[in-house]
């Protein structure tokens, strides 16, 4: 599913405009987004958690040359799906 068949889903099972679908899905992605900038967790229960985890410094071998790089620390994003979502999934 795309971010357009997304907004007309949402417009359906609302009963919203597309724009209104397309304004409240937009809204919610900036308010996550802002939320992960900060290192917040956002808990929507019965769907999941998405939360930042930091990835540490650590050995890898480049493909092409084989010899041993340093792979810098990062931050990465982390999804956990809820138990709900996990139930419907099976």
């Amino acid at each position: 599913m795309n971010k357009t068949e997304l907004i007309n889903a949402i417009a359906e099972k609302a009963n919203l405009t597309k724009t209104d679908a397309k304004s409240a899905l937009e809204a919610t992605i900036e308010a996550i987004t802002e939320a992960m900038t900060k290192n917040d967790k956002v808990a929507l229960i019965g769907f999941g958690t998405f939360s930042v985890v930091e990835k540490g410094e650590r050995i890898g071998i480049n493909p092409a040359t084989k010899a041993k790089i340093t792979i810098p620390a990062k931050k990465v994003v982390k999804f956990k799906a809820g138990a709900e979502l996990a139930e419907k999934v099976k």
